[in-house]
């Protein structure tokens, strides 16, 4: 199995996972933006690493960002959490330079 595949694999339960847990189920967390940042980005990473075309990798890249908005529209029902426009900006900045990283693997190969 490629290690991508494990990665995304493993992101895949546990990033929704820590989204959605109530808060006072929490440690202190140094910096939420940043982890949001390198979990989508991440995820968005692998992604666009497991498929084998341009098109598939927007695609992939697309269902992560749908993905991380689903996950804020759900924190809403999780008590001590809520729907945050810059945790989806910190999503969203992470795919996109994921996005870039990719382009760049492209042009290398």
């Amino acid at each position: 199995m490629r290690w991508e595949l494990v990665v995304f694999l493993i992101g895949l339960v546990l990033i929704p996972l820590g989204c959605l847990l109530p808060l006072n189920k929490l440690p202190p967390l140094p910096n939420d933006k940043l982890l949001h940042f390198l979990a989508f980005g991440g995820m968005a990473l692998m992604a666009g690493r497991l498929v084998h075309s341009a098109a598939h990798a927007v695609l992939a890249l697309l269902a992560v960002f749908v993905a991380s908005w689903a996950i804020e529209v759900l924190q809403n029902r999780v008590p001590g959490r809520k729907f945050c426009w810059r945790d989806l900006a910190a999503n969203a900045a992470g795919i996109l330079c994921a996005a870039a990283v990719l382009a760049l693997l492209k042009e290398l190969n």
